[in-house]
């Protein structure tokens, strides 16, 4: 089971105090989005603007670390708190470690060559690169990532029909899946598995549609507030 964005079901999403609630709990990971600063700094946040998450909206691209740092955000009853705010992936990076997870990173936007090394060199750093699953939306991310290391678990992100296109394409550089979880079954998950590509699927709230997918042996389920033992 891995934590969506933090335990996001009890505390504000991509949060310190998401990510420590979740370390405190039986989850096997954490997963976060990291996005570049105007300063080519790199930040935790799922969307382009905070305006979702805090009174203010800014566009992260185009705003300094400093100042997205001074955003107070609120929590999940819409109360601002002054514990709140836009982490680091230094940050998220030691809090996994300190907690013993695995981090589940997703590259939210296009990345330059120059930004996915640089990313790669921060998780070196603070952390093992061996027990973290680069996930992206974007092909080409995960591709530079693969020219950079063969040793890394790298996750195509989609909501698509599993076909064999699909199958081709994480064959192609040794990616595995994490995918919208409704578009799994039985027997799309055994394809998978029969081509050696392992299964991660978003976002999986409901206990009986966790334990579905678990009699399937889906490898991974990304969900809010879920834990292994189905609370």
């Amino acid at each position: 089971m891995i934590a969506h964005r933090g335990l996001s079901g009890l505390e504000c999403e991509n949060t310190a105090a998401a990510f420590v609630a979740s370390g405190n709990r039986s989850y096997f990971g954490i997963e976060t989005d990291v996005h570049r600063t105007a300063d080519g700094k790199y930040i935790i946040i799922h969307d382009d603007d905070t305006g979702r998450i805090c009174e203010d909206k800014l566009s992260v691209e185009e705003s300094s670390f400093k100042v997205l740092r001074t955003l107070r955000l609120c929590d999940r009853l819409g109360r601002k708190r002054a514990d709140l705010c836009l982490p680091s992936l230094h940050e998220y990076l030691r809090i996994c470690s300190l907690y013993n997870k695995n981090c589940v990173l997703e590259l939210k936007k296009p990345f330059e060559k120059e930004d996915i090394k640089n990313i790669l060199d921060i998780v070196k750093a603070e952390y093992n690169p061996k027990r973290l699953i680069f996930i992206s939306f974007d092909y080409k991310n995960l591709i530079y990532l693969r020219e950079l290391s063969d040793d890394l678990t790298l996750q195509y992100l989609c909501g698509c029909n599993v076909d064999v296109g699909l199958i081709e394409k994480l064959k192609r550089y040794e990616f595995d899946l994490d995918i919208e979880h409704s578009f799994l079954t039985e027997q799309n998950i055994l394809k998978l598995h029969e081509n050696s590509i392992s299964v991660n699927c978003w976002t999986v709230d409901d206990k009986h549609r966790a334990e579905e997918l678990v009699g399937w042996n889906a490898d991974y389920i990304t969900t809010n507030i879920l834990e292994a033992d189905g609370k």
